[in-house]
């Protein structure tokens, strides 16, 4: 082979692997679009993120990132785990030509999500009222704010599950991650130069209205896209099931998203506004390394619940291979990358976030520990082992909350890094253990996904 003729024979790989149609061809684009489409939307979040923070100051900055990230997980969980179940569901009615039921939770499903985000977002503007006396002041109103944007955060979670399902990663990934945070900017943007007060209700105010827009946006192109691809027809409804399926999945999804966010809760009630703006960018900073897992997890999820459906373990067993390797070695070298420009990362923020540059690596211990078994708490919710997946979450959860309020007065923000480090070592140890023990699967890295 020659130097001259390697670019042709580059192009004619490209081009065959374009127009391969098997199953593992596909989840690797869907996969690869997913990453890409993380990664650009990591590029507009980071640059709001450093806009803000430059903006209104780490104490404002610090007040923006603890209503958001209190709000952000109330809204994963208000889903009630629907917009994953979502993943096992439509490819299932699918495979089995269940038609009626297919389009009965395709409708219903994101009417539940969206009436049960309303109901949460109801009770706590209402708690936010009585305990106004309780809080400090300048947590009131953007934290009332954001709670009212919680049903249009919802509804695009589930419909992301559906479009997923359907592999249209564009529709299920470009609203709430590119799309949503570009309207912000601009809003932001718009906010500063008619002189809006740089401060965090402003802020919770442009991240609202872009939901709402967002939100209404993505509902129209699905229904339009669903309406060419599902003939229509009766529907049947059994939401008894799908809420036996869903309520599990919220469990597991709800204690991850309570261990990854409650140190930065925690650390707020023992250090101040400008501790928790540090340690939020060093730790989301590191977090872009996930985009990996998330963009796998996208790409597999149904595949698992297709293959568990039509019994065919030997699909099963080689998707899983394939994404426990995808997974690990593509966080690992983002984990390297980043850890390498993470002074610069953090300078960007303002000079004062550089000090949260050790608990970068800290944090990395934990995620890339996470990343060796690449996505296996969708293959666990997707085999109906949700509720083991839960019990885990739920012990690592516990340890973190622990660990936290004992490392975190003690030794400072250090003591919210090593705590939920220890925490998803924990988790990856047990995840393993339960993998091999309840479905035969050598989920490690080093095991290849291997049936054991």
């Amino acid at each position: 082979m020659t130097i001259a003729g390697l670019p042709a024979q580059i192009r004619a790989k490209v081009h065959s692997w374009l127009a391969d149609g098997s199953d593992r061809s596909l989840a690797q684009k869907v996969a690869g679009g997913a990453f890409l489409i993380r990664v650009f939307s990591a590029g507009l979040i980071y640059l709001s993120q450093i806009l803000l923070a430059r903006w209104m100051g780490s104490f404002e900055f610090g007040i923006y990132v603890y209503v958001w990230t209190l709000v952000l997980m109330i809204g994963d969980l208000a889903d009630l785990g629907l917009a994953t179940a979502t993943q096992r569901f439509v490819p299932e009615y699918t495979r089995c030509q269940a038609n009626d039921l297919l389009r009965g939770y395709l409708s219903r499903s994101r009417w539940i999500a969206v009436g049960s985000a309303a109901l949460v977002a109801a009770t706590g503007v209402l708690l936010v009222r009585l305990l106004k006396p309780y809080m400090a002041d300048y947590l009131a109103l953007p934290l009332s704010v954001a709670l009212v944007t919680l049903p249009f955060y919802v509804v695009m979670q589930v419909q992301d599950g559906i479009a997923r399902s359907y592999n249209w990663i564009h529709v299920a990934l470009l609203p709430p991650y590119v799309i949503r945070h570009l309207l912000m900017l601009v809003l932001v943007c718009a906010a500063w130069f008619l002189s809006f007060p740089a401060n965090a209700e402003t802020a919770v105010f442009a991240v609202g209205i872009a939901l709402f827009v967002t939100a209404v946006g993505q509902t129209l192109v699905l229904n339009r896209k669903l309406s060419q691809t599902v003939d229509a027809g009766p529907k049947t409804y059994d939401t008894r099931t799908w809420l036996s399926v869903s309520l599990p999945i919220l469990f597991v999804e709800g204690f991850y998203v309570l261990l990854t966010n409650v140190d930065i809760l925690i650390l707020q009630q023992f250090r101040s506004p400008d501790d928790v703006a540090v340690y939020y960018a060093a730790a989301k900073t590191l977090a872009l390394i996930s985009f990996v897992h998330f963009a796998v997890s996208a790409a597999v999820a149904h595949r698992f619940s297709e293959y568990h459906t039509t019994n065919d373990r030997a699909r099963l067993e080689a998707i899983l291979a394939d994404s426990i390797k995808w997974v690990f070695w593509g966080s690992l070298v983002a984990c390297l990358a980043i850890l390498a420009a993470g002074r610069m990362l953090l300078w960007l923020f303002g000079p004062q976030f550089v000090a949260g540059h050790h608990l970068m690596l800290i944090l990395a211990v934990g995620l890339l520990a996470r990343a060796a078994l690449g996505p296996v708490e969708r293959l666990l919710s997707m085999l109906g082992e949700q509720r083991i997946c839960a019990t885990i979450y739920a012990i690592a959860f516990v340890l973190n909350i622990v660990l936290c309020v004992v490392l975190i007065p003690w030794i400072g923000i250090e003591g919210a890094a090593i705590s939920t480090t220890t925490a998803l070592v924990v988790e990856s140890i047990l995840l393993f253990a339960a993998t091999r023990r309840r479905l035969g699967f050598h989920v490690f890295i080093l095991g290849r996904g291997k049936r054991a």
